[in-house]
């Protein structure tokens, strides 16, 4: 058997299969992130007396510490988790078989991995969900252009999100090429610091510094999604991947509901106000990064690049049986490059269309129509705190529909369930935009009908979302993988820059028919293309998935 690694020394991994590079600097920057984060929450304290109202007091010198501690922690940190490079391969390829992964059990390892892979999403689809009920809030204290203030001379609202989401595409395609060159594992927790770091911006005085500091939070949101389901996708065996990660991803939803209940309790503007949605983000992010040792690195990412004592203690962590051959499956991926134009090359060009058209629409629903809920539901007399119940009560009823989405994803169709969802949505889209919403919210009886209009924009488009990611991190090769399911995130995030851009610069939010209608368009034409491009991956291995596109695509 070839070495693993250059050099003919094979990296040290725990028994579980888990290590880091420098274990001593991973966890001196968490303290040191954590420390500096602490460091912030005297002065949004010391404003109790005045409603947690920040704009316009100066930063104490406490904070000025804090900020250099978390940068100091950050790229610690970073340090503690990046691989050596002379522990990556050059071209070597494992000839331990991959279908041993696919026939194993489900075991309590992997019990556990989807438990946190669940927190993971969780905790990430919060922080952009956050940003529709700060909106509001941010609004009034900065006095800034809003739907609730259309008249104000000042900055748009709209570049809070902007900002965020912005960064969320960012991080999109720069974790998508972190998690094919330094491992799933490592991007993930990347991700999880950035989203401690970022509890900062509930204490920033200054609206510009939450620009700045939001657009950093982009960067771990779009980066977490993509790679959590890359590795769900590498990890759990075949036949039931589909609907694991399907329903693991309905945690999108269940992001909302949190989210929707939080604001309407603690961050009330009668307790502590919007700025605690971006506090709660210390205790989820510590909670994610105590988790970590639940989360092991892809064993196809390791084989892949050779490094097969790490490979080998994972894969008998999960009860796959280690199989060596003449050959490996993985050698279908022979010819395929670790780039990012790999995923429009001739084989995979029709695949990436579908998921950018369904990754548009999905953005423009979520952070067109979603982001300017709670503001529009206030603009029609509503107030914030039932605003926000009426979101949470709509996304509670639509929650458990998740669980037959995944069955049907699992074990009927991946293609068709997506055909069906995307045509759902469309039609709910569609009748939405016709819909009398004023007329439903003055009328008297308004409560049931508002819930039912609003349970596809806010639980469909989350289930959507979803299915598109788990079908994105199973239609590309292992070693663009990260990449393709960070092409999928970060169409759905440049939806939300297409729509909020047009905001920003309206200086007004578009009515709910017309951001309905927006949103309908791309995902028409992204169910065409599903139908003349689309493939099946129900219960079939990666590597055979790959065989097939390549062999589609082979000229005649």
């Amino acid at each position: 058997m070839a070495v693993g690694t250059l050099g003919g020394r094979l990296p040290s991994a725990s028994k579980s299969g888990i290590r880091y590079e420098h274990p001593a600097a991973f966890w001196f920057g968490v303290a040191a992130v954590t420390t500096g984060v602490l460091l912030h929450l005297p002065f949004y304290f010391s404003a109790r007396h005045d409603h947690y109202i920040l704009a316009g007091k100066t930063p104490d010198a406490a904070m000025w510490v804090g900020m250099a501690l978390i940068l100091v922690g950050l790229a610690s940190t970073a340090y503690g988790v990046f691989p050596k490079l002379s522990e990556v391969s050059r071209g070597y390829v494992s000839k331990i078989k991959v279908r041993a992964m696919d026939e194993a059990p489900i075991k309590p390892a992997h019990v556990g991995l989807l438990l946190v892979m669940a927190a993971a999403i969780t905790i990430d689809v919060m922080k952009p969900t956050t940003l529709a009920f700060i909106a509001p809030g941010a609004a009034k204290e900065y006095g800034l252009k809003s739907p609730l203030n259309p008249t104000a001379h000042a900055l748009p609202i709209a570049l809070y999100p902007l900002s965020g989401i912005s960064g969320t595409v960012c991080g999109s395609f720069l974790w998508g090429w972190f998690g094919d060159k330094i491992g799933r594992r490592a991007s993930i927790l990347l991700a999880a610091i950035i989203f401690v770091a970022v509890a900062v911006c509930g204490a920033m005085p200054v609206f510009e510094a939450n620009l700045v500091v939001c657009f950093i939070m982009g960067l771990g949101v779009g980066g977490m999604l993509p790679i959590a389901f890359a590795l769900m996708s590498e990890t759990i065996p075949a036949r039931h991947r589909g609907w694991l990660m399907v329903l693991i991803g309905g945690d999108v939803a269940g992001a909302y509901i949190i989210t929707s209940w939080l604001a309407s309790t603690i961050a009330a503007p009668d307790r502590f106000g919007w700025r605690m949605l971006w506090l709660i983000s210390l205790p989820t992010g510590l909670i994610l990064m105590l988790l970590n040792r639940f989360i092991p690195e892809s064993p196809r990412f390791l084989l892949q690049h050779g490094r097969e004592e790490e490979a080998r203690a994972i894969m008998q962590r999960y009860g796959a049986v280690v199989v060596e051959g003449e050959d490996s499956l993985l050698k279908v991926e022979k010819h395929v490059k670790s780039r990012f134009a790999q995923l429009f090359s001739r084989e995979f060009v029709g695949l990436s269309m579908i998921l950018l058209l369904l990754g548009v629409g999905i953005g423009i629903v979520q952070y067109g129509f979603q982001q300017w809920i709670p503001s529009n539901l206030q603009k029609l007399g509503i107030t914030s705190v039932n605003s926000a119940k009426i979101l949470r009560d709509s996304a509670l009823i639509g929650f458990p529909l998740i669980f037959p989405i995944a069955w049907l994803y699992g074990f009927w169709s991946a293609k068709k369930t997506i055909l069906l969802m995307a045509t759902v949505t469309v039609a709910a889209l569609i009748g939405f935009a016709v819909a009398p919403t004023s007329h439903l919210i003055h009328s008297g009886h308004s409560t049931t009908l508002l819930y039912i209009l609003l349970i596809v924009p806010i639980w469909g488009i989350s289930s959507l979302t979803a299915v598109v990611i788990a079908y994105a991190s199973e239609v590309f090769p292992t070693k663009v993988r990260s990449r393709g399911t960070g092409l999928a995130a970060g169409a759905t995030k440049f939806g939300g820059v297409m729509i909020l851009a047009i905001v920003a610069a309206a200086i007004a939010a578009p009515s709910i028919g017309a951001t309905a209608l927006y949103g309908a368009i791309p995902l028409i034409l992204a169910i065409v293309a599903m139908v003349m491009f689309g493939i099946e991956t129900k219960k079939k291995q990666l590597e055979r998935i790959t065989l097939e596109e390549l062999h589609a695509a082979a000229p005649v």
